[in-house]
């Protein structure tokens, strides 16, 4: 591999280990040949997720400019052109191997750009469009790498999959997204529980959840464990390999909802961690799990 290709991959490796605890503690238990292209495709969603949600200052305007900027080198990458990026060769790469869809790449750079002018959404199947591009196209962009015995079927579990996972990051980070100036939660679920945009913004100040607040995480948590079963039937039909990993990210994510879930659903006073020791359970028992067994999701199992 040229030393550049080599600095780009691990680069990638830098951020998800930096950023994606959870899904690099999973993304261990692939077979080392797949690590750096999973890795690839992290750095890449990161890095546009961390341009839109810079926090040194820049105004919308500056941060449209750089993601359109790098959007640019992007697409001169696939053009064949000389890309001059820590980042991108590794990508770049990773999707030529892989004969990745480029429309998935379309979808995600859209709602990256989305996420530089929309703060809220009206209903979920408004927050859907957003969600097909940031997290259900991260699902198929996957699974050529994760190789399934029947790519067909698995191509929509594969997107719930990717949806579960956002949604569970929208429920758990409310606080943060709200200080970022956006409410992901749909609009017509906060009026159908009574709360405000006002009234997030308090709980945000106070650190501390109201009834109709509780009330609300308590619909959207179910909502995404609907996500997560829709999910469930594709983790058996990827080949053995990539089971152990995508059981393991499944039951971890799924598990942030456990410890929202014994929190009152109060997600405002502190951020739903699954612990550690928990972790190596799940790990251990996802491992020892045979290829092929169906997923159960249950509430409170990764405990």
């Amino acid at each position: 591999m040229e030393p550049g290709l080599a600095a780009a991959y691990r680069r990638c490796r830098k951020l998800h280990r930096r950023h994606g605890k959870t899904y690099y503690l999973a993304t261990r238990l692939l077979p080392a040949w797949k690590r750096p292209h999973v890795h690839a495709l992290y750095g890449f969603t990161r890095y546009a997720d961390e341009i839109v949600d810079s926090t040194d200052g820049r105004p919308a305007a500056e941060r449209a400019r750089l993601l359109s900027e790098w959007s640019d080198r992007f697409l001169a990458g696939l053009r064949g052109e000389p890309v001059d990026d820590p980042l991108l060769p590794a990508l770049l790469h990773t999707i030529d191997r892989f004969g990745l869809d480029l429309d998935d790449f379309a979808a995600f750079l859209a709602s990256m750009t989305m996420d530089l002018h929309v703060t809220e959404y009206a209903d979920y199947d408004d927050l859907l469009i957003y969600m097909e591009g940031s997290a259900a196209v991260i699902g198929t962009m996957m699974l050529p790498i994760l190789e399934s015995l029947d790519p067909a079927a698995a191509r929509e579990p594969a997107r719930q999959l990717g949806l579960a996972f956002q949604l569970t990051n929208f429920i758990r980070d409310v606080a943060e997204d709200y200080r970022r100036g956006r409410i992901y939660l749909p609009q017509r679920d906060l009026e159908r529980f009574g709360v405000t945009r006002h009234e997030v913004g308090e709980a945000v100040a106070r650190g501390r959840a109201t009834d109709a607040l509780r009330a609300l995480i308590a619909f959207e948590v179910a909502r995404a464990r609907e996500h997560y079963a829709a999910a469930a039937p594709g983790i058996p039909l990827l080949v053995p390999s990539s089971q152990a990993c995508i059981r393991t990210a499944f039951h971890l994510y799924a598990g942030i909802l456990d410890e929202v879930e014994r929190a009152g659903y109060d997600v405002f006073t502190a951020r739903a961690v699954v612990p550690m020791r928990r972790r190596l359970r799940v790990v251990a028992r996802c491992l020892a799990t045979p290829p092929g067994t169906p997923v159960v999701l249950r509430s409170g199992e990764a405990g």
